[in-house]
């Protein structure tokens, strides 16, 4: 049973952005199945390093998109995406070091706060602006 499911609740009315944000879902999704299996010691590595670099890719694209319909939001956007990529880039280093045994719970609640209060609520915000300019 997935830890955290998609939903129509979640969705940001722009297609794109809605696949990119159902895919750290299924990243989130993987570590609490393989925490229940036990095995979250064995694919904590590569899931933080998955997860770094599809964020930093998802906010790239995403950061294009506010900047074509002058979102006034962006500076915050960006901000909040400076944050994440530095908790991940901070988890990636302690998983180099091979304390990975220590880090499936802590990445696991960074994410469901993450997609709760930033996709949930933060994204959301963008929807109007970039509808407006015809990105759905």
């Amino acid at each position: 049973m997935p830890l955290f499911e998609w939903s129509d609740d979640y969705s940001v009315g722009v297609a794109g952005m809605d696949r990119h944000h159902q895919k750290i879902f299924d990243m989130l999704n993987r570590l609490h199945a393989a925490m229940l299996q036990g095995k979250a010691v064995d694919m904590i590595g590569n899931i933080i390093r998955e997860l770094l670099d599809y964020t930093k890719y998802h906010f790239g694209e995403e950061e294009k998109l506010m900047e074509r319909v002058n979102y006034v939001g962006l500076a915050e956007q960006k901000n909040a995406h400076g944050k994440f990529i530095s908790l991940i880039e901070d988890y990636k280093d302690q998983a180099d070091k091979g304390m990975g045994a220590f880090l499936s719970s802590g990445v696991s609640t960074l994410l469901t706060d993450w997609l709760k209060s930033h996709i949930g609520v933060m994204d959301k915000k963008y929807q109007k602006a970039m509808n407006a300019e015809g990105i759905r």
